[in-house]
């Protein structure tokens, strides 16, 4: 069975055995990850560890071919802090959103990433891809992370045209990925934030009001495509599991291990034959401080909880440089 073959049994839950995907290397651990495994790039890696799938994002093959950045956010400051104050913190009326220079999706460039999805299919993994599309980070740039949460409250309208406009631009930039692409896609991937390691952000009614709305949108998009849609989030975010259940995401990503109510156990009593988790592997704790007896150890455990409908990987995609690529290594040997 090709890894293709096992991703698309894993999503349509008729997999006998569970599916296996490394992440995306910080790029500050690539070089001693290179090393270790004797590849050259992030995609001789996943074909080395068993990944079922891989993820060609187009951010990641020069998709924007402009040198101005794809939401100038901070009107050309550098970033300090995400709390800081983005163009839009002290907007109050809605025309000075429309009058922004939004930038044109049709500008994008899907030449590399159609190569990039072509050699995907040619190894035999399953293509994840789409525009990462996280329109709740980048509104959250646009005002600043405390001034979005106030203007939720005190100018909705302000905050509705603009995150209306980042939805807009990246349904557009997808479209046009999409219908280049036809079926060479297996599954949407995209990604917002929407906890911390305690609970959500945003309270569930604004999370109704300034989220899922435009969620929704993506998740129909992807559908009318007949992609499967794999959510990333991380963050203490079950309170809002059923919602995502509810609005057709087939596969949760990255079920961070030690943030509240998320733990494998609880989330497999509640959720297994719902929806389908990919992650799990501790990235906070057991990948960098343990050993690679107890990442196997866990590895077993995650799979007796949601059984063969199950994609280990970390618990966060991006594998930072404290992490030993022995543990990698045990990671991958474990789902075997």
């Amino acid at each position: 069975m090709t890894g293709k073959e096992r991703f698309n049994a894993i999503a349509a839950g008729k997999s006998e055995t569970c599916g296996f995907w490394h992440g995306e290397p910080n790029h500050a651990s690539i070089e001693n990850l290179y090393a270790y495994f004797g590849v050259n790039n992030d995609f001789e890696l996943g074909l080395k560890l068993g990944s079922c799938c891989r993820w060609v994002r187009p951010e990641n093959h020069h998709a924007w071919v402009k040198n101005e950045p794809m939401f100038d956010t901070l009107g050309g400051r550098d970033r300090s802090s995400l709390n800081q104050n983005g163009i839009f913190a002290e907007t109050e009326d809605p025309a000075e959103v429309e009058d922004f220079p939004w930038q044109d999706p049709q500008s994008l460039d899907f030449g590399e990433t159609l190569r990039e999805i072509d050699k995907t299919i040619q190894a035999g993994q399953a293509v994840l891809s789409g525009t990462w599309s996280s329109f709740f980070h980048v509104a959250c740039d646009f005002f600043g992370m405390e001034q979005y949460f106030i203007k939720m409250h005190t100018d909705p309208d302000v905050v509705d045209a603009v995150t209306r406009h980042i939805t807009d631009f990246y349904l557009a930039a997808n479209e046009k990925l999409f219908k280049l692409a036809g079926n060479k896609i297996d599954g949407f991937f995209f990604g917002n934030d929407f906890g911390s390691q305690l609970d959500l952000l945003v309270s569930l009614e604004h999370f109704d009001r300034y989220i899922m709305r435009y969620f929704n949108e993506f998740i129909d998009q992807a559908r009318r495509y007949g992609y499967k849609v794999i959510l990333h989030s991380c963050g203490a975010i079950d309170r809002v599991i059923p919602r995502f259940i509810e609005s057709g995401v087939d596969i949760l990503h990255p079920i961070q291990a030690l943030a509240k109510n998320m733990d494998a156990q609880s989330l497999a009593e509640k959720y297994n034959g719902k929806i389908i988790f990919m992650g799990g592997v501790d990235t906070q704790h057991l990948l960098p401080f343990c050993g690679p007896d107890d990442v196997r150890n866990e590895v077993k455990r995650l799979k007796n909880l949601f059984g063969p409908s199950f994609i280990v990987s970390p618990s966060h995609e991006s594998i930072l440089p404290n992490v030993p690529p022995e543990n990698i290594a045990a990671m991958a040997e474990a789902v075997q």
